[in-house]
């Protein structure tokens, strides 16, 4: 049965969710790439949001991510060639390895932050302080409370 309204089908909305995300996240990289790091890809930031401060094992950032622990090791093998984690020893135990983030890992992440409060503010400078906060608040009122975990499985395959 077609939409109640021909002009704005179903099919449209994630469509357009996914639109804005894509538009968010491509102008954040290529200013992320002006300012020093150009190696970085859209899934490079979960992970690191993934690994957190206090660093964790290929293990638990796979499951974290929902991805195999292989899946997850290939990523954090391509992180640490770039230089944005490394592994150490486990105070711990010893017979287990912690990815963490280096400083250019942590540079990356404080970048990000502050180059998504821009491209905030340029939308509420394009549609307006009360549309932007209206759109944060309806979406946040549609999506479960537990929408930011990264553990979805199948969202970064294995």
């Amino acid at each position: 049965m077609p939409t109640a309204d021909p002009e704005r089908p179903g099919f449209a909305l994630p469509l357009l969710l996914l639109a804005g995300f894509r538009t968010l996240v491509d102008d954040l990289h290529a200013e992320l790439a002006r300012q020093g790091h150009p190696e970085l890809r859209p899934a490079h930031g979960f992970v690191l949001q993934a690994v957190g401060v206090g660093g964790t094992t290929a293990s638990e950032l796979g499951q974290r991510l929902g991805v195999s622990k292989q899946a997850a090791g290939k990523t954090v093998d391509r992180l640490v060639a770039l230089g944005y984690l490394e592994r150490a020893d486990d105070p711990a135990d010893a017979r287990r390895k912690l990815v963490r983030m280096t400083e250019k890992g942590v540079d990356g992440l404080r970048r990000s932050a502050v180059l998504f409060d821009a491209l905030r503010e340029r939308w509420v400078a394009q549609l307006g302080a009360d549309r932007v906060a209206a759109m944060e608040d309806d979406l946040r009122a549609i999506t479960p409370p537990n929408v930011f975990r990264l553990d979805l499985p199948g969202w970064f395959g294995t």
